[in-house]
């Protein structure tokens, strides 16, 4: 089976982003190498959404269109009631630790995120993030940078 890789906001922005930016550049030359290798490459919804909902605050049509046009070549991934079940247990465990990702009101993406990616139970995955540190409180994440 193959590796899979969970892509969070920050590396799904960048692959929205024009290619003026380096950093883009070098965020849709990362993808293209892990598509080649052979690499699944997920989008969860909630992903989606966080990068969506700042580009359309913002008019940026052309991000837009950029985005809209990995679901050609990704795979999205749709919010569960599974996933939603478990980012609430996830919620949960954090503040019972005294270890929240978020504020107390808030509906917190990365826990979302984190259970889309457990309740598929895939052998090789990672969550490609530029936010390790919330993340890897629940399953496995790393910088985008870092994944090959």
């Amino acid at each position: 089976m193959s590796r899979s890789v969970f892509l969070d906001s920050g590396p799904l922005g960048l692959l929205g982003q024009s290619a003026r930016f380096p950093q883009s550049i070098a965020c849709n030359d990362w993808l293209t190498a892990l598509l080649a290798g052979g690499v699944r490459v997920l989008v969860p919804e909630i992903a989606d959404y966080e990068v969506r909902r700042e580009l359309l605050r913002l008019r940026k049509t052309a991000s837009i269109a950029r985005l809209d046009a990995l679901e050609s070549r990704l795979e999205y991934l749709p919010i569960t009631t599974a996933a939603i079940r478990q980012a609430a247990l996830f919620w949960a465990q954090v503040r019972q630790q005294g270890r929240p990702t978020s504020g107390a009101e808030a509906l917190d993406a990365d826990a979302i995120l984190a259970a889309q990616a457990a309740t598929l139970h895939l052998p090789d995955m990672v969550i490609a993030t530029t936010n390790v540190g919330h993340l890897s409180r629940f399953v496995p994440a790393d910088l985008w940078t870092s994944i090959g």
